[in-house]
């Protein structure tokens, strides 16, 4: 079943974003065809999980699914398709991220949950923190046309979109 249905057709909130390129980013003013993937939380080395971690249906799987969006970069430019991730950590700890895996597209930090209130997006918590759920959204000029949530396979996500957007 899919859920968040109801926010196709709405714009995105015209919210600066920092990206980890080092520029803002506002959703609402993208050109063209954008996809955003939402993911929780990355994994650092030298860096616990958060409490509980392994226990919370659809938690772990970020690092496969900005993987696979890596992989199929290429197929993205190829349709036109500008390509973002987003959660709430900072973009100090998405920066590491980026470098560490050497990904080509940007990674976008909402922590004063800007996009996430305005749009009342799903959240869950464990050890006091707020997460976002996996979810992925397609934008036509900055407007939602497609909304994927929830996402129960992550490494697959990618493959599933590109295979909505031919």
């Amino acid at each position: 079943m899919q859920f968040l249905q109801h926010l196709v057709g709405r714009t995105m909130p015209d919210v600066a974003l920092e990206a980890t390129s080092g520029s803002p980013v506002s959703l609402a003013r993208v050109p063209g065809t954008a996809v955003i993937f939402c993911y929780p939380y990355t994994g650092r080395p030298g860096y616990s999980d958060p409490p509980n971690w392994d226990h919370i249906p659809g938690a772990h799987g970020s690092t496969p699914q900005a993987l696979a969006y890596a992989e199929a970069y290429g197929q993205f430019r190829r349709l036109g398709v500008k390509l973002f991730g987003l959660s709430l950590l900072d973009t100090e700890w998405q920066q590491e991220f980026v470098s560490r895996h050497r990904l080509t597209f940007r990674l976008l930090s909402d922590p004063a949950r800007a996009v996430q209130s305005a749009l009342s997006l799903p959240l869950f918590e464990t050890g006091g923190v707020a997460y976002l759920q996996r979810m992925t959204f397609v934008l036509q000029d900055g407007v939602i046309t497609a909304v994927r949530f929830p996402v129960p396979e992550p490494e697959q996500d990618a493959a599933e979109v590109l295979a909505l957007l031919s």
